[in-house]
């Protein structure tokens, strides 16, 4: 009986996501490996860095994974990076900050 991996029907041209690499099995035989595409992972939206503490898995298995693979618990956990939150954090306590003042010296006057 013929090796199954030969009567494969596809095409089997030489793309990035069939890259094969040989392994060698603990019997001691050379088997090739098909390899799987790596993820580029989620990025922050507003920085456009890798966020940390985030799987970099395919969108599929993305569905699939626990909770705590997925997100970061804090505010905007799985969008945002710790440095823009803190960013946001703090223009939104500036900018009421500014209109406590105007509100002030409109009274003052």
């Amino acid at each position: 009986m013929p090796d199954k991996r030969t009567i494969l029907v596809g095409r089997h041209y030489a793309t990035k996501s069939r890259r094969a690499v040989p392994i060698k099995t603990p019997g001691g035989r050379l088997v090739s490996k098909t390899l799987k595409k790596t993820s580029k992972g989620p990025k922050c939206s507003d920085c456009k860095t890798s966020l940390p503490g985030i799987k970099h898995i395919t969108l599929s298995a993305f569905k699939n994974a626990k909770k705590r693979q997925r997100t970061v618990s804090r505010v905007y956990g799985g969008s945002c990076c710790g440095q823009c939150v803190k960013l946001r954090i703090m223009r939104a306590f500036l900018v009421e900050e500014q209109k406590a003042v105007k509100k002030l010296l409109a009274e003052k006057k």
